[in-house]
C-alpha cells in the first residue's frame, strides 16, 4: 500500500438492504467499510464514493428513490463522488480515471457492493488500466446467485470464486485488518 492510495466505496446504498436481492453474506461489510473510510480520512488519503443510478424502471437504486441514498455508515463528503449507471466506476461521471491521474494516484482499494458485480468489474478495469489494486474482500458483500439451470450458488461461494478469479491476476485480495495494519505502517 502507498501513502496516496485512494479508497473506493462502491454502491454502499440503502436499496441493497431490500429483500428483492435475496440472501446476502458478510453482515460486517458496512462496519468494515466505515472503519476504512475513517482511517483514510485520518491519514488524509483520498476517499471516493461511487453511486449507482439505475436506469431500470422501478429499481430500488433509481435516482430519486429512497434506495438510491448512501447507507448511514458513509458519513461526510468524499473527495470525489462518481455517479454511474453501469457496473464499472470507470464509466461514471466525473471521469474517475482522469481524476486519479490528475491527483497522481496509482493505487486503489476497492470496497462496497456487490463483490462480484460492480466491485469486481471496477477492480478488473483498474488493473487493466495499470493501477495497483487492493480488493478488500471482507469490506464487500454480495447475494446468492442462480445458475442458468436454476441451481442456487450461495453468496459465500460467489465471493470465494470472485476472490480466486481476481487474486494475483487483476489485484491483490486483502482484508480490512491487512489494510488498517498497512496504513499504520505507511504513515
Amino acid at each position: 500500500m502507498a501513502a496516496r492510495d485512494a479508497l473506493l466505496v462502491i454502491d454502499l446504498q440503502l436499496g441493497f438492504d431490500l429483500p428483492v436481492w435475496g440472501p446476502r453474506n458478510n453482515p460486517g461489510c458496512e462496519a468494515r467499510v466505515a472503519a476504512l473510510v475513517t482511517e483514510w480520512r485520518r491519514a488524509s488519503r483520498p476517499v471516493v464514493f461511487v453511486r449507482h443510478d439505475s436506469r431500470v424502471l422501478g429499481s430500488p437504486l433509481a435516482p430519486g428513490s429512497p434506495g438510491n441514498a448512501f447507507k448511514p455508515q458513509l458519513e461526510g463528503e468524499p473527495d470525489l463522488l462518481v455517479v454511474k449507471s453501469v457496473h464499472s466506476a470507470f464509466y461514471g461521471r466525473p471521469d474517475l480515471d482522469g481524476w486519479l491521474q490528475e491527483q497522481s494516484i496509482q493505487g486503489l482499494v476497492v470496497t462496497g457492493i456487490t463483490t462480484d458485480h460492480c466491485c469486481e468489474t471496477t477492480a478488473r478495469m483498474a488493473g487493466d488500466l495499470g493501477y495497483r489494486v487492493l480488493f478488500a474482500l471482507d469490506a464487500t458483500h454480495t447475494f446468492d446467485r442462480r445458475l442458468p439451470g436454476g441451481e442456487i450458488v450461495s453468496a459465500d461461494e460467489v465471493t470465494r470464486v470472485c476472490a480466486a478469479s481476481l487474486h494475483d491476476e487483476f489485484c491483490q485480495v486483502v482484508t480490512t485488518a491487512d489494510l488498517l495494519k498497512a496504513s499504520a505502517e505507511v504513515r
